[in-house]
């Protein structure tokens, strides 16, 4: 079991790891990485696959930069990640009819039908963070805010 830390009582404390919010996060976000791992890969997924999955089974056909924005990432982080989903017969990428400057990305039959298999991986997630929906809510609505807050306030 973890121990519990506080914010430091002193200035000469604020160093230490078991002080620092990002840490906690990140450690966090690696634990929950690795929960997906183990529940994608019979899915043939990686984690940042399965978000962008997530994102066109919400709603297909959409451009790069529409993902890119959903999902926080710049093109070039995607752009390898969609070759590779296209490789494996998930997405299609063609040029926009309208703008040939975009990429739109298409799911196909392949990754249509993949929705299904992967409709319990939420649930089996929610279940390792031993968390309820009446937990589970509030703290995603507190690390959305969070990261609201952070990009707000981003340094210059």
């Amino acid at each position: 079991m973890a121990k519990k830390t506080s914010l430091p009582a002193k200035p000469a404390d604020a160093l230490k790891l078991d002080h620092q919010l990002c840490f906690a996060l990140h450690s966090a976000s690696l634990a929950m990485t690795k929960v997906y791992r183990k529940l994608l890969a019979p899915l043939g997924l990686t984690y940042p696959q399965y978000l962008v999955m997530l994102v066109l089974w919400e709603q297909d056909a959409r451009t790069v930069s529409q993902i890119g924005e959903r999902l926080f990432l710049d093109s070039a982080t995607l752009t390898p990640l969609l070759k590779r989903l296209e490789s494996a017969g998930l997405v299609t990428r063609a040029r926009a009819a309208q703008d040939e400057r975009q990429v739109v990305i298409t799911l196909t039959r392949t990754g249509k039908s993949l929705k299904t298999r992967a409709a319990e991986v939420p649930y089996q997630v929610l279940c390792a963070t031993a968390l309820d929906i009446r937990r589970a809510g509030p703290l995603k609505a507190q690390l959305e805010a969070l990261r609201h807050d952070l990009i707000e306030h981003l340094p210059d």
